[in-house]
């Protein structure tokens, strides 16, 4: 090995000596960034006292977070939105299930995506590594990449889409005075605004965010308790009921566990020797109870849709908007609650903030060169891309992009297979079993040949078992009538079985 490629391991932090060179994913301190020759964008960003770092390990001198409620409520901002209440909706207006079925899909599922979220982010403070970073050590380095590269399109993508339901909202207030594209821009600047900063000012936004989102959600509870038009349909069985349950439970899983591969970026500045058991628990309420609480609230504001025919226009025509829009404006609160609709659409920037934070990371951590542009400028980048999706997908093609949007989502469940049995079988679940300060060091974790062959397989487990409007698996359609998704199910299952199967030939025969 040459010396341009040896590793300098100093203190706990590890550097190779081309990252030294252009260190853009080093310390926020004006010394080590002049120190380091850091480009102007990072001289910039730290003179507005803007984190730096990317990639690298968060060392132990810079873990100064301790806070278990900074933990929690960056899952109960980012969860207690106006995305999160359209989710919901859906059980009763596309699913066509009862509200009492709606509820028991709403918990079961959000327990069940939201366990993955919190379990990754015990890896924060024992290694000090950025979920996808970290990954190498568990699915190898080949196969991390190919997460990295999905998780930037799928990034910018749910950004896309939660900036155009937004938007919506925005646009019919005042009887469509702002318009559409304006309403995007106004989402991406606040998201820019703070995603800009990284990781301390984003956990000072979602430790407050929440509060005046949280009150409007409570307006539209007694607006609607008042409304009077509340109707629970009786429970249905059968196996077009069967089909829904499970099509309805797969797009609530994908949106609980969509923060997995994100995980660890929002615990890395917590203390090596934090009680993992604590954070695991206090990110698990965090997550699981604004999305239970919001989530069956949208179901049950839907079934108003069946008994009223004005609140079914506003629904068809403005989807989520215009059931906000009826509950709180239309012969309710005026003018008030045109303010309500406002902040509930501002809310989306919550939401948005860890898809664009992370999104720099990923990026960072696809390709080695690529670690060189600053995270600031991945930022702005990732921000800037959304704009461009959501603007002419507003207008022309917003049905393609939420079908592409959840088509993607598939992967977290391939991705949550292959960690999980990496760290459970074969590392017996240790967080501290990794030379995590050799993470610059290619020879200490794997290829990835076993971890992309398990990706694969997962890959074919998700073509036969989705259910989608415009594709439906061979085994997705033969249950019930309409098919039922349990494209996460297989996909977790072949992801599993593909790369276990392989794991023990990787380690024997290669490394």
């Amino acid at each position: 090995m040459s010396d341009e490629k040896n590793i300098a391991i100093s203190g706990e932090k590890a550097y190779s000596y081309d990252d030294i060179d252009h260190p853009s994913t080093g310390s926020t301190s004006d010394a080590e960034v002049y120190h380091t020759k850091v480009n102007f964008i990072d001289r910039w960003a730290t003179k507005l006292r803007a984190e730096t770092k990317g990639i690298d390990m968060v060392t132990d001198e810079e873990k100064t977070e301790d806070s278990l409620w900074d933990a929690a409520t960056m899952w109960l901002s980012a969860n207690l939105v106006i995305a999160t209440f359209s989710l919901g909706a859906l059980g009763i207006t596309v699913f066509q299930l009862a509200f009492g079925q709606a509820v028991l899909v709403c918990i079961f599922f959000t327990a069940l995506g939201a366990f993955t979220v919190a379990y990754f982010s015990c890896f924060g403070p024992a290694s000090g590594l950025r979920q996808m970073v970290l990954s190498r050590f568990l699915i190898g380095d080949i196969t991390c990449r190919i997460f990295s590269f999905i998780n930037v399109i799928a990034c910018v993508g749910w950004g896309a889409v939660n900036i155009m339901a937004s938007a919506q909202l925005l646009h019919i207030v005042n009887n469509g005075a702002l318009p559409p594209w304006a309403g995007c821009l106004i989402l991406v600047l606040c998201t820019i605004v703070v995603t800009f900063f990284g990781y301390h000012v984003i956990h000072i936004y979602e430790k407050w965010s929440w509060i005046p989102n949280l009150i409007v959600f409570i307006v539209i509870i007694v607006r609607f308790a008042m409304s009077g038009k509340f109707h629970s349909a009786g429970f249905e069985g059968g196996q077009t009921t069967a089909g829904n349950v499970l099509s309805f439970g797969g797009t609530i899983f994908g949106f609980a566990t969509g923060w997995t591969t994100y995980a660890s970026d929002y615990t890395v500045y917590q203390p090596r020797n934090a009680n993992l058991t604590k954070i695991f628990f206090s990110i698990f309420l965090g997550l699981f109870l604004p999305l239970v609480f919001i989530l069956i609230l949208g179901a049950a504001c839907a079934t108003g849709i069946k008994s009223d025919a004005r609140w079914a226009e506003l629904y068809e025509t403005n989807s989520v908007g215009g059931l906000v829009y009826a509950i709180l404006v239309e012969d309710s609160l005026h003018g008030f609650g045109q303010f309500c609709c406002v902040i509930l659409a501002l809310s989306t920037v919550a939401n948005n903030i860890p898809n664009m934070y992370s999104m720099s990371l990923s990026a960072q951590n696809f390709w080695s060169p690529l670690a060189r542009i600053p995270r600031v400028a991945w930022t702005i980048a990732g921000n800037g891309a959304t704009l461009a999706i959501c603007i002419p997908a507003y207008y022309k093609f917003e049905s393609v992009m939420e079908n592409f949007m959840n088509l993607i989502s598939y992967y977290l469940a391939i991705y949550e297979s292959l960690m999980l049995s990496s760290h459970l079988i074969w590392h017996k679940g240790n967080f501290r079993a990794y030379p995590y300060e050799r993470y610059l060091d290619k020879q200490a974790y794997p290829i990835g040949l076993a971890g992309t062959f398990g990706f694969c397989c997962g890959v074919a487990g998700v073509v036969i078992g989705m259910n989608q409007t415009w594709y439906s698996g061979v085994v997705a359609k033969q249950i019930g009538e309409f098919g039922g998704d349990i494209a996460f199910e297989l996909a977790f299952a072949f992801a599993f079985i593909g790369f276990n199967a392989t794991r023990y030939f990787e380690l024997k025969y290669i490394r």
